[in-house]
């Protein structure tokens, strides 16, 4: 990820929700780029996701559990496997998680789950009368849902009692694109029923435009201000925020970053002589959400609200110590993320 100064940040306020539920450790954003193939239209990276859903468990449930995917995928002539003695199971000690994943917007748009459907009909930009927005609406939740469905169960067979939400059917909404109507109470209601909910972006009514996308990393953002997680982790595809993009050979790893009320930020960890400089960014242009632009400034929004924000590359030893919280307090020298926090 590339960092750009901005101190507006998107807009997830004005639903005059209050916090659902209390005690929720972490709330997860998988990004689509870490669990996709690049340049292959809806393919996962199914390596990668078995990974994080190993890891995603390790940080979660105290204890030995089992299995909980029952279901047999097409194609496939595979009896599930179900344990006998459930009777006999005792219900282990865990966390409480929620996970938002998004859909992988690569530099070419047929590598992606929804972007490519959004993209080719304009959904994003709105127009539910026009033929080909509804259509493309259509698709691109048969897309974004599918990817929601393959997550769940990748996490359901680690047995994590993962629960499928999307914002469409939970009556999420925008109006010019920012969220206004998004109740948290389904949510709220999985996880103190003992459920991890896994969210996802998803394309959802406009009062104005009539329709748009809405990013997980607006989801996020609100998200965090309802539960008020203990702290927050974005998986990439990359280590971490640099000051440049990262296949510059010259780019720098940002270890550290502390966002100040007024949304400012400043680079703690390296030092650097000019730390206000602007920092490039490229967006591609089919990506629908606003690419990196979105996620680096809801991640500073929800450092405002005192929730440290770990951004660190999915399926490796850092993303485990991220996700285990391990990295709070004093960030160790050998751990490769970036921590985005309020100035203290």
């Amino acid at each position: 990820m590339e960092l750009q100064h901005d101190s507006t940040g998107g807009s997830a306020g004005g639903t005059g929700n209050t916090a659902v539920t209390r005690g929720v450790s972490c709330i997860v954003k998988l990004g689509g780029a870490a669990i996709t193939c690049k340049n292959e239209l809806e393919t996962i990276n199914e390596e990668n996701l078995k990974i994080v859903a190993s890891q995603l468990r390790q940080a979660m449930i105290f204890g030995p559990c089992h299995g909980m995917d029952w279901s047999r995928r097409p194609g496939s002539s595979d009896i599930p496997n179900v344990v006998d003695n459930f009777d006999d199971q005792v219900e282990v000690e865990s966390k409480k998680f929620v996970v938002v994943h998004g859909a992988a917007p690569h530099i070419l748009a047929s590598g992606s789950f929804g972007h490519f459907q959004a993209s080719k009909s304009g959904v994003h930009k709105g127009g539910l009368t026009r033929p080909i927005v509804k259509s493309g609406f259509v698709a691109t939740r048969i897309s974004v849902t599918s990817l929601n469905l393959e997550i769940v169960r990748a996490l359901a067979k680690e047995g994590i009692p993962s629960i499928g939400l999307s914002p469409f059917s939970c009556g999420w909404s925008t109006c010019e694109k920012n969220l206004t109507v998004a109740d948290a109470s389904t949510v709220g209601g999985a996880i103190d029923a003992g459920f991890v909910p896994v969210l996802h972006g998803d394309a959802v009514l406009d009062s104005s435009l009539g329709c748009t996308i809405l990013s997980g990393d607006v989801i996020i953002r609100h998200l965090a201000g309802q539960l008020q997680p203990d702290y927050v982790v974005f998986l990439t595809d990359v280590f971490g925020v640099y000051d440049r993009p990262p296949t510059d050979p010259e780019a720098v790893l940002l270890r550290e970053i502390a966002v100040r009320e007024d949304g400012s930020w400043s680079v703690v960890k390296p030092k650097t002589e000019d730390t206000s400089k602007q920092v490039e960014i490229t967006v591609a242009a089919h990506d629908t959400t606003g690419g990196m632009v979105t996620k680096i400034s809801e991640a500073a929004m929800i450092a405002k609200l005192r929730i440290d924000v770990y951004i660190v590359k999915a399926a490796t030893e850092h993303s485990l110590r991220a996700l285990q919280g391990l990295s709070r307090e004093n960030i160790p020298d050998d751990w490769l993320g970036t921590v985005i926090r309020y100035a203290r």
